[in-house]
């Protein structure tokens, strides 16, 4: 879970989440783990559809929301409406926001307010936390 006193709809044990996900995305979506940079296919992604959390399918971007960065990371100007949860995280001896899944609390990354109009945020998200649907 993405922080100590909160819930979410999906509720399941670490032992189910390590059978359900590869050792990965359980790294990085149950213990807030980073990928290594310009390591996810996700990031090389231009076709149009949804990026959904590997943990439990819930859609957290839409494509058309994707943008170049240059960080290595899959990065969003804005979520899908109910997608994502925010929380503080003072690890690291700073102060970010990290992003979670509403459905599951799985850690997907982190916003920063250095992205592109017309929300000036950039969600720079672990390609390891989702998986893309192809809009047919």
């Amino acid at each position: 879970m993405s922080t100590k006193t909160e819930t979410f709809p999906i509720q399941k044990s670490e032992e189910e989440w390590r059978q359900q996900l590869d050792p990965l995305q359980y790294s990085v979506l149950r213990k807030h783990s980073t990928e290594r940079a310009f390591t996810s296919p996700l990031n090389d992604e231009k076709r149009t559809g949804s990026f959904v959390c590997a943990g439990c399918g819930e859609p957290l971007f839409d494509s058309a929301t994707k943008f170049e960065s240059g960080t290595g990371w899959p990065s969003f100007w804005q979520p899908l409406p109910g997608g994502v949860g925010t929380t503080t995280d003072r690890s690291f001896f700073m102060t970010r926001t990290e992003v979670h899944c509403a459905k599951c609390g799985g850690h997907l990354g982190h916003v920063f307010p250095d992205g592109p109009a017309p929300t000036g945020q950039r969600y720079c998200m672990n390609g390891a936390a989702m998986k893309f649907e192809e809009k047919k």
